[in-house]
């Protein structure tokens, strides 16, 4: 996938400085799908005044997929509220190709942690609930709904209920959802967290297939380290509150990435050492 970042060496800490490599926020790409520049969130109550994000500035080239991760609370979720126009920032601004993001995206795809299927629509009424909302054309919406179906696995499953279906194959109904509309990018909110470690594992490696076959541009957070690098170009790592880009890490990873293979590859282990040196304590557990 294109990534039209330089990259400078990552810290002393990795013996391969030549494989895995990280940026500075402050590296721009040419033409980013997502910009998002010198970004700061606050929130304001009557008893305190919280901010959540400071001075975040990250490019995401068209079709890469990155991934954010970083304690809880450091407003990772709260990034992705701003691509999504569900968040307005306190200071500087986020773009969608050459657009100002200033209120809620119609052309965007979202999942969640849960999959947030209505019990009463079967899998394939779920999935074109999308097209409903949208109004888009019938016949072409059902297509395309079978069109991902097949491409998630979900062939013979149409008709089920959500209560029929898996923890993982709720989620690829979801999937499904976001992706009908040919979103040009995807944000996805800890998606697997509520899964089982072997589902979950399945999901990443389906996931990773999906984005390849669709060239979405991909913005996923995840609380899961080995998560991270084994789906993305590229790791943000983000500090604790407020939350603000830490380190880049690009994970020099193949893009043909069979699970055993990856998670044995000497890159994977040097990036995630260095994301966990990163984190430090909030790492400890993956």
């Amino acid at each position: 996938m294109p990534n039209d970042v330089t990259h400078s060496q990552a810290g002393a800490t990795l013996e391969k400085a030549d494989v895995t490599k990280s940026v500075t926020p402050g590296d721009r790409t040419e033409a980013a799908a997502v910009r998002i520049d010198d970004v700061a969130v606050r929130f304001r109550s009557k008893k305190r005044d919280v901010t959540a994000l400071t001075d975040v500035s990250l490019d995401i080239a068209s079709g890469e997929f990155v991934a954010i991760v970083g304690p809880s609370g450091c407003g990772k979720s709260t990034l992705l509220k701003l691509v999504a126009g569900l968040l307005d920032p306190s200071a500087g601004e986020v773009r969608l190709g050459d657009e100002r993001v200033g209120g809620p995206r119609h052309d965007i795809g979202y999942v969640f942690q849960r999959a947030a299927l209505l019990e009463w629509r079967s899998a394939l009424r779920n999935i074109l609930l999308q097209a409903e909302i949208r109004k888009l054309p019938a016949a072409e919406s059902r297509a395309r709904a079978g069109e991902l179906i097949r491409m998630t696995g979900l062939e013979g499953f149409e008709d089920a209920l959500p209560h029929e279906l898996s923890g993982g194959m709720q989620q690829r109904v979801a999937l499904c959802r976001a992706l009908l509309h040919r979103p040009p990018v995807l944000l996805m909110d800890e998606p697997f967290g509520a899964l089982d470690a072997l589902t979950r594992e399945q999901m990443n490696v389906e996931l990773r297939r999906i984005w390849q076959e669709t060239g979405t541009t991909v913005i996923l957070v995840t609380h899961s380290i080995s998560e991270a690098v084994y789906l993305a170009d590229r790791v943000v790592v983000m500090s604790a509150r407020p939350g603000t880009v830490a380190e880049i890490i690009d994970a020099g990873l193949p893009a043909e990435r069979g699970y055993s293979e990856t998670m044995s590859r000497p890159e994977f282990g040097e990036a995630t050492t260095r994301i966990r040196d990163l984190l430090g304590a909030a790492a400890a557990v993956d």
